[in-house]
């Protein structure tokens, strides 16, 4: 496949592995593109912070996170699509009067805030435990919460001003964030700023929040193991994340 000039994946159950690591042969094939003069891309939902981890293993050109709020190209940052801190206690106190109980975050500059034990949750550490009355006035990458099911996506949505959405991830987690802020949002301006079509572009995915950017790139490919409403939309599947289905599309097709 020629014409080629940047590869663009999600990390969790897509590039990475199930148990969080990239193989030595999934680096190797996004090493030799680079060499071959295509650029390199991650698109996920993860923070900066998080995904940092995974360039020490692969390098890449682009870094875009909280689904495409943040883009980071050469440490330094690109654009910010965040939630007002007016928005962020609306949307907050409303949550809360919402749910019983609920578990809630929030990502600001980098870091997590959140009324319950996220390294116990999430294995993650580092995480403010707050009730959410001393936040930072500056503005939000992303708010999360806890779903029990699509119902209780639906109704936040129905609660969220027309410039915020909810974007459910991996089932159980509603994102709520900028309108602007999506994956294919982001790609599609980084894109522009390096002078590359959105067609010269391969996207690999598997959830809900990849479907805008397999649908707008030039080749979308879904993983295996990805939803089937992802690979209904994507132009070809690839194999699955455990077994280094994204590295192998790209020994056979681009290199």
């Amino acid at each position: 496949m020629s014409g080629v000039k940047m590869i663009v994946t999600d990390l969790d159950r897509t590039l990475l592995r199930t148990d969080k690591t990239i193989s030595a042969y999934t680096a190797r094939m996004l090493a030799d593109c680079r060499t071959r003069g295509m650029l390199a891309a991650f698109a996920t939902a993860r923070p900066l912070r998080s995904a940092r981890a995974f360039v020490e293993q692969v390098t890449v050109d682009c870094q875009i996170c909280h689904n495409g709020a943040l883009a980071v190209m050469e440490g330094q940052k690109l654009f910010c699509h965040g939630i007002t801190p007016s928005d962020v206690n609306s949307v907050m106190g409303q949550l809360l009067a919402m749910f019983e109980k609920p578990k809630l975050s929030v990502e600001i500059d980098d870091r997590l805030y959140a009324n319950f034990a996220v390294d116990t949750a999430w294995n993650l550490t580092g995480a403010v435990r707050t009730d959410f009355s001393d936040l930072p006035r500056l503005p939000a990458e992303k708010i999360v919460i806890g779903l029990s099911g699509v119902g209780d996506a639906v109704r936040i949505a129905q609660m969220l001003p027309a410039h915020l959405y909810v974007q459910v991830s991996d089932g159980k987690l509603g994102l709520i964030m900028n309108r602007a802020a999506t994956k294919w949002n982001a790609i599609a301006d980084v894109a522009e700023r390096l002078g590359i079509g959105v067609g010269e572009i391969v996207a690999f995915g598997d959830d809900l929040n990849d479907i805008s950017m397999l649908r707008g790139c030039g080749v979308g490919v879904a993983v295996g193991n990805a939803l089937d409403e992802v690979k209904a939309v994507a132009d070809v599947v690839c194999g699955g994340n455990d077994d280094d289905g994204v590295a192998k599309w790209i020994e056979e097709n681009l290199l």
